[in-house]
């Protein structure tokens, strides 16, 4: 007799609860963090950033990334600076506007995107742009405070006593002018004080100056000569960007030259797509490499890409990256599920393998959180159907599993550390209960190894062989911090002091914070991302200050923050959030035929309230008009009627696979169909007979080869795959 999947998982995890007891119950009696500690806590935290930002100044700056063992450099993005980037908003929400303001000033002044790289579009897009948008945001603002007890300039003291600026050699000649033009009055005393309140514990090498000018308060963290530097940054690079778009499903490649565009790799594999790439289903050839792209990796732009639009203007970057959802929520299973990875010309799916995590997660993140910011209900809709069939056919209480899109079969009974942020969205979707189990589930492994393993293998209870190091992931601490957020639930701020002090005593180098290679034996690597100082450290600082009273932007600024995933802030200024009302105001100035202009399609303004869309606590929002203008595959007139799905609402449908060969989808065995969406034509089940060369893509040489492929593949079916496209 088959044991049902979700009782045997429930299974498991009982036996697992009971064989490891010692480690489940102790929290339960544990001591609670009193407020005095989470304000300790907090400032530790503050100093931990700063003992890794420093390093990296020191150290690494302007390379990419820190390595904290060696005290060394590497490039391992692009060779921009890429962890300063990825800090500046961290900066500004620990108040500290002098490493703020010559940060961006020399940005300004250094940085450039004509360069020969080739660099990959989501984690550019998440870390880079993400980085130069938010900063910009903050820079140009007078209403982003500088708040309460992060209102100090943090200087650092000799052995002598005796006041130094931070000493990173690049930034000497900015120093001076940058303080000056900060805090007009510099005879303002230092405070020698190694209080909590003032910079951090007795142990931190941390001091500060006395509170800011009320003058330098009222102004906040805007920089006074700041001119828009990162906004014409982020432009420039999101249009080198923008050929990775040209494909046929609309869903990008995964990497671009940021000079020349699609590099010659890619190119020539366009060339053999538009001449041979539809015999996939044959089996005469096979997609090459750079053809695939990540779920996540296609569907994580439209927050960076959204705002960017806003700020410039210009339609075109949110435009290509929501076509990109569509592209691959129009491939999605009959089941609403979506796989791994996916072929951007054919929208095949290369791994149909469905779940929560790797390659697949921010997907899910984004839908949500671009309705959340932009109030685009397209967004909302495509993430109900989504949650809905990833709670039912992949959540196996607590645990999730990855499953074949097309059958719900389990393929894969694994916890991975990039699943731990789901909890954290589950509490901005208003479903808190089966995040607050899971969250439970997740937390019981990092007590287990002191950190989370990448892969964790819920059928043998042990680490997954190939994948037990912690690089640093901040997932399951942005979803104690959402957690703590929505409960106050004491046992958040404990799992909080666990982390930190997993962090410290396993995973501090000497120049930073180090990767763990084994979370069984806890061996470090050499090597520091910098995603460590953008979201790992700043949830968790958010966590204590939370806990300890909030004093900082997100809790009390002028706006409503959404953090993109990679933890940048977002403000929901008017302008972003309400660009069609924010056109509509006196004096607004917006340029016709952009984001202004009304969409065709109406939205009701009393959309009922299903279980996943209630929002977290200030999230909720009231129905409004979508304001993307990219509709041309739209003809809908007048109102919609309540209760429509998303395609029958926004006219988006589901499109079979192309790849019908396979046993895993009993659905595909039916009559061969042809679907069209934008440029996209989709072969399900073809025929030799049915198959016409257009002589427009298919030329010359290559078209003698496939033609003669054709005629002897019924004898020969040992034909080499690769042959036909050899010449090319």
């Amino acid at each position: 007799m088959q044991i049902p999947r979700k009782s045997f998982v429930c299974f498991l995890f009982f036996v697992y609860l009971i064989s490891s007891s010692h480690i489940f119950l102790v929290k339960i009696v544990a001591d609670g963090v009193t407020p005095e500690e989470a304000k300790q806590l907090r400032d530790e935290v503050r100093e931990m950033f700063f003992h890794a930002f420093d390093g990296y100044m020191k150290h690494a700056f302007p390379l990419d990334e820190l390595r904290p063992l060696s005290c060394q450099g590497e490039d391992s993005l692009g060779g921009y600076a890429l962890t300063l980037i990825d800090s500046l908003d961290t900066l500004v929400l620990l108040g500290d506007q002098e490493r703020f303001s010559a940060s961006v000033e020399w940005i300004g002044k250094n940085l450039q995107f004509d360069i020969n790289k080739t660099v990959s579009v989501f984690e550019t897009t998440i870390r880079i742009l993400g980085g130069l948008l938010s900063a910009h945001l903050i820079a140009s603002d007078y209403a982003t405070p500088n708040t309460g007890n992060n209102a100090y300039t943090f200087l650092e003291f000799n052995t002598e006593g005796e006041e130094e600026d931070f000493d990173y050699p690049q930034f000497h000649e900015l120093s001076q002018s940058i303080r000056s033009s900060i805090w007009p009055t510099l005879s303002d005393s230092v405070v020698a004080d190694t209080s909590s309140e003032c910079g951090g514990p007795t142990t931190s090498p941390m001091r500060c100056r006395s509170p800011p000018p009320e003058a330098a308060r009222r102004r906040g963290m805007r920089i006074p000569s700041y001119d828009n530097e990162l906004l014409n940054l982020a432009e420039d690079l999101a249009r080198r960007l923008l050929p990775a778009f040209d494909t046929p499903t609309g869903i990008p490649f995964g990497s671009v030259n940021l000079m020349h565009g699609v590099d010659e790799d890619e190119s020539k594999a366009k060339l053999l797509s538009s001449q041979c790439l539809f015999l996939e289903n044959y089996g005469f050839i096979k997609a090459p490499k750079v053809l695939i792209t990540s779920t996540a990796g296609g569907g994580t732009l439209t927050l960076e890409f959204g705002v960017l639009s806003r700020l410039t203007k210009d339609p075109v970057f949110e435009e290509v990256a929501k076509n990109a959802v569509r592209g691959l929520w129009a491939r999605r299973s009959k089941l609403n599920l979506v796989g791994a990875h996916i072929n951007v010309f054919t929208g095949e799916w290369t791994q149909k393998d469905a779940g929560i995590g790797t390659s697949i997660d921010s997907f899910y993140e984004y839908l949500l959180k671009a309705y959340l910011l932009f109030g685009d209900e397209e967004y909302l809709f495509i993430f109900q159907e989504a949650y809905s069939a990833a709670m039912h056919y992949l959540f196996n209480d607590p645990w999730y599993v990855e499953v074949n899109m097309n059958s719900a079969a389990i393929v894969w009974p694994l916890f991975n550390s990039l699943q731990a942020f789901w909890p954290g969205l589950q509490v901005l979707a208003g479903d808190i209960d089966p995040a607050i189990r899971t969250h439970a589930a997740f937390f019981s492994v990092w007590k287990k190894y002191g950190f989370t393993p990448e892969g964790f293998n819920l059928a043998t209870l042990s680490v997954q062989y190939g994948q037990k190091s912690y690089p640093l992931r901040p997932e399951l601490i942005e979803s104690t911090y959402w957690l703590y957020k929505a409960t106050r639930d004491p046992r958040y701020l404990n799992a909080g002091r666990d982390m930190v002090a997993s962090l410290q005593y396993g995973a501090r180098c000497p120049c930073g914070y180090c990767h763990i290679v084994d979370v069984e034996s806890h061996k470090q690597e050499d090597h520091m991302e910098s995603f460590f100082l953008a979201e790992t450290v700043k949830y968790l600082w958010l966590l204590f200050d939370l806990a300890a009273g909030p004093d900082n932007l997100v809790e009390n600024g002028p706006y409503k923050y959404i953090f993109s995933t990679e933890g940048h802030l977002l403000p929901a200024t008017p302008q972003i959030a309400l660009a069609h009302e924010h056109c509509s105001y006196f004096g607004a100035y917006c340029q016709s035929g952009d984001l202004t202009e009304s969409r065709k399609l109406g939205i009701p303004t009393d959309s009922q309230e299903t279980n996943s869309s209630q929002f977290y606590q200030g999230w909720r929002k009231t129905s409004s008009p979508s304001h993307s203008t990219y509709h041309k595959s739209i003809s809908t007139s007048g109102g919609v009627c309540p209760g429509l799905t998303h395609g029958q609402k926004f006219g988006l449908s589901y499109l079979a696979t192309t790849n019908t060969m396979h046993d895993d989808d009993p659905a595909t065995q039916k009559e061969a169909s042809v679907s069209q969406s934008h440029s996209v034509v989709v072969i399900s089940k073809p025929n030799a007979e049915s198959l016409s060369l257009d002589d427009k893509n298919v030329t010359g040489q290559a078209q003698e080869s496939i033609q003669e492929a054709l005629e002897t593949k019924s004898d020969d079916e040992n034909n080499d795959k690769d042959s036909i496209c050899e010449l090319l």
